[in-house]
């Protein structure tokens, strides 16, 4: 069984209605995680402690669907 792994980052946005960072070198990389109900609990505590700015967002990225080691390409290939 493939291992499940979860990243949590967030940072500022430029405006609260898009997903554009305002400066993409201050993104927070809170961790990676081996299952969800962890990165949900890590992305709950910084997205809490951020409530005051309505700016700050906080994701949840499953990395584990980036790559199909199944198929001979996934979507992290070099497309050419």
């Amino acid at each position: 069984m493939a291992q499940r792994l979860h990243l949590v980052f967030g940072g500022e946005l430029e405006n609260p209605q898009q997903n554009v960072f305002r400066d993409v070198s201050k993104i927070h990389i809170v961790g990676m995680f081996p299952d969800y109900a962890s990165a949900f609990s890590a992305w709950k505590a910084e997205a809490q402690r951020t409530v005051d700015n309505a700016h700050m967002r906080y994701f949840i990225a499953h990395i584990h669907r980036l790559r199909d080691e199944a198929q001979a390409t996934s979507s992290t290939e070099e497309l050419g």
